[in-house]
């Protein structure tokens, strides 16, 4: 992995969805839409700056795995009184890793085009 910047943002990101998914009753429709601004600006921040070439495939899949189980999150809601904090930690990891994954995507197709 890349810089410090980089590290922060992905600790910093991932502590902010699990806030947001636990708290997110609470949030007000602002407050809820300005995280989510800040998760995508924090994955973005992790995708071009964390991972690198060697580490794309792998990330990739791990974040694939991820999107992929947002998907759990009617499910998850069944769960009595944790449920929704759950899901909502689910939904909103999804939010943060999606930038990231796209631009790490990205990245991987510009250097299969370069050669």
């Amino acid at each position: 992995m890349g810089s410090k910047l980089g590290q922060w943002s992905f600790i910093i990101g991932v502590l902010i969805a699990a806030g947001i998914g636990v708290f997110a009753a609470k949030l007000t429709d602002n407050q809820h839409g300005m995280l989510v601004l800040v998760l995508v600006v924090l994955g973005l921040i992790v995708g071009f700056l964390n991972v690198t070439e060697k580490e794309t495939m792998p990330f990739l899949v791990a974040s694939a795995v991820l999107l992929i189980t947002n998907t759990a999150g009617n499910t998850l809601t069944k769960i009595p009184n944790i449920g929704d904090a759950l899901a909502g930690v689910v939904t909103q990891i999804g939010v943060f890793v999606a930038p990231a994954a796209i631009l790490v995507a990205l990245k991987a197709i510009w250097a299969l085009a370069k050669d």
